[in-house]
């Protein structure tokens, strides 16, 4: 099979990942590069002990897309078309393909803390509390419980599905513990 050594890389996840390791040369003499963070269908991982993925790009994303909004639409339209346009347009982009991804604490605040500075912008505030209670009256779901409801549609999914190679792997897949 002829790999294109300008399209393809490696990236090393393990208890290793630091150790750097010896080129890989294709049958052509060219060597793939070692990368820190690959993009894998939209989804971007990065090199590190454990299964690790990178949540720049998709803050990146959502922060093009929602300022692009804001300024287009910002003060002439009300707060619920706003949010309304986030929720349809850029939380999309903040979450794509994360459901496959085992989030931590620590990522599931970053991608909450996008939404709440968001917030204070939309609503000339740096009050939390204020920032909560906007949230809870305009029903509006920070991404760390989008999270945990795309996760669980995501394993049920996985489950029901009639896909031979889902079925082998389900049994040693693991699945999203919620805490």
């Amino acid at each position: 099979m002829l790999i294109n050594v300008q399209k393809s890389c490696c990236l090393r996840i393990g208890p290793r990942s630091h150790v750097s390791c010896a080129p890989i040369t294709c049958t052509l003499g060219a060597a793939l590069a070692w990368v820190d963070e690959v993009r894998y269908l939209g989804v971007f991982m990065k090199r590190s002990r454990v299964f690790k993925c990178s949540l720049d790009h998709a803050k990146k994303g959502f922060y093009r897309a929602a300022n692009a909004i804001f300024g287009k639409v910002g003060r002439i339209a009300s707060e619920e078309v706003v949010l309304q346009l986030i929720i349809s347009k850029c939380i999309p982009i903040l979450l794509y393909g994360l459901e496959a991804c085992p989030l931590v604490k620590s990522d599931l605040a970053a991608l909450d803390f996008v939404i709440n500075r968001f917030f204070m912008k939309l609503f000339k505030t740096n009050n939390i509390d204020i920032v909560k209670s906007c949230q809870l009256h305009f029903n509006f779901d920070i991404p760390s419980a989008l999270w945990v409801k795309r996760v669980k549609r995501f394993n049920e999914k996985f489950s029901a599905t009639n896909n031979t190679f889902c079925k082998i792997t389900e049994s040693s897949r693991v699945h999203v513990m919620f805490v």
